[in-house]
């Protein structure tokens, strides 16, 4: 799947190669292409981390005997 930048500026949208806006003349993002895969990448990490963090919790926080 590849993704086509969009210009921060105009909005315009362009081919994979393009390395400037056709309409407005401003420089394309270079790294439109893998800002969704940073993105999610993180986010998976983030869920990682907090089912971690959960369990250990589960396992250190003191029982209320009542």
């Amino acid at each position: 799947m590849s993704t086509q930048p969009t210009c921060l500026y105009c909005q315009q949208v362009h081919h994979a190669d393009a390395s400037e806006c056709r309409q407005c003349g401003m420089p394309l993002p270079a790294e439109a292409a893998t800002a969704g895969e940073r993105r999610l990448r993180r986010f998976t990490w983030f869920c990682v981390g907090l089912t971690i963090f959960c369990i250990v919790m589960f396992f250190w926080l003191p029982r209320s005997i009542a």
